[in-house]
């Protein structure tokens, strides 16, 4: 695998936030010119704070151009938890330009930087304490500008439009990392084809592992249960029972999404687990998701900011879809190190 890309996986309890939070400086610290974050969650512990903050502030402080991006919340029903309350004070004080996205017609989901027009980071993980510590994510750095100007021009969008609507619309071109074709996409602006090319390759692909909170998706959805009902390829995953039974409960209620119940009946009662996190509440609920967003087609990757869901169609988020065996056979192994740890979904979404 190309020296230029690096994937950090997390676990429930496998790493600590001050850990994480040296990581994340670290990166920042590097930056030579610009910076420009788009976080959808950006609200950390005295500690771990400090330690962020004190970089973004040191690079600013340095002439470094520094901007952020963070989720604003919006009043549409989704089936995850609820949007965050990005510690605005906490951005404020860094006293850096910064700018609220508002959620239309869903969230401002992105978790990417864009150093110097050169070095992105991204993935799933949110920047909280509960993200760094008890849930499972994927982060990804690469090294490359074709990457990073791809990156840029989707942050150009948000920040000069501040509508997720209109953003997302930057072309999936590929990029050759040392060897390693990566192609970024973006939503809601390629939302429809980024589906249809993450079913089709689930759709032929010997081997699939899946990490999604929840799979919504119809394009995904129906291809895995088609697939699983067939007995065809080897299929497994890990979702968050919580938020799946959730899910559940609210299409039970709607008639006009009911339509896809069977669909999930039948990928749960494949070999998927589910993470039991606990509910969310409005204060005082530890946030230990099963948060990853993956996807392993044979030697193919899909990783990023990007639930299997219809919400997140309709989200500003970003994928890698990246073409490497050493890479589709790590993070397949991840996977299954991930649902070895919690029961099958199937028997736990219905009971809950």
């Amino acid at each position: 695998m190309s020296s230029s890309i690096t994937i950090r996986t997390l676990t429930d309890g496998g790493q600590q936030p001050a850990q994480i939070a040296h990581e994340v400086a670290e990166f920042i610290a590097a930056a030579k010119q610009t910076l420009d974050l788009a976080q959808y969650d950006f609200n950390l512990g005295a500690e771990t704070a400090a330690v962020v903050g004190d970089a973004i502030k040191d690079a600013h402080a340095r002439g470094v151009a520094v901007r952020i991006l963070y989720n604003v919340d919006h009043a549409n029903p989704i089936p995850v938890p609820p949007p965050p309350e990005p510690d605005v004070q906490l951005i404020g004080a860094l006293d850096v330009p910064a700018r609220a996205v508002a959620g239309v017609p869903d969230l401002m989901h992105h978790k990417y930087v864009v150093r110097d027009g050169s070095a992105l980071w991204t993935g799933s993980m949110n920047w909280t304490d509960d993200s760094w510590s008890v849930q499972e994510n994927v982060v990804v750095t690469v090294a490359s500008e074709g990457l990073a100007h791809a990156f840029t021009l989707d942050f150009e969008e948000l920040w000069g439009g501040k509508d997720v609507e209109h953003s997302g619309f930057v072309e999936p071109r590929p990029v050759d990392v040392d060897g390693v074709r990566v192609r970024p996409w973006f939503t809601p602006g390629f939302a429809d084809a980024l589906t249809a090319r993450i079913a089709k390759k689930v759709g032929h692909a010997k081997r699939v592992r899946i990490l999604s909170p929840v799979i919504t998706s119809a394009p995904v959805l129906g291809i895995l249960a088609q697939r699983i009902a067939d007995g065809s390829g080897d299929i497994a995953g890990c979702v968050d029972a919580t938020q799946v039974a959730e899910v559940i409960r609210q299409w039970q209620a709607d008639g006009k999404v009911s339509w896809k119940l069977p669909l999930l009946r039948q990928v749960l009662a494949g070999e998927f687990t589910g993470k039991p996190s606990e509910r969310w509440q409005p204060t005082g609920s530890l946030h230990n998701f099963m948060h990853a967003k993956l996807v392993v087609a044979d030697d193919v990757v899909f990783v990023g900011s990007f639930n299997l869901s219809h919400s997140g169609e309709k989200n500003a988020e970003n994928v890698l879809e990246l073409e490497d065996a050493e890479l589709a056979g790590r993070l397949s192994a991840y996977v299954d190190e991930v649902r070895a740890l919690y029961p099958a979904a199937g028997s736990q979404v219905e009971s809950g």
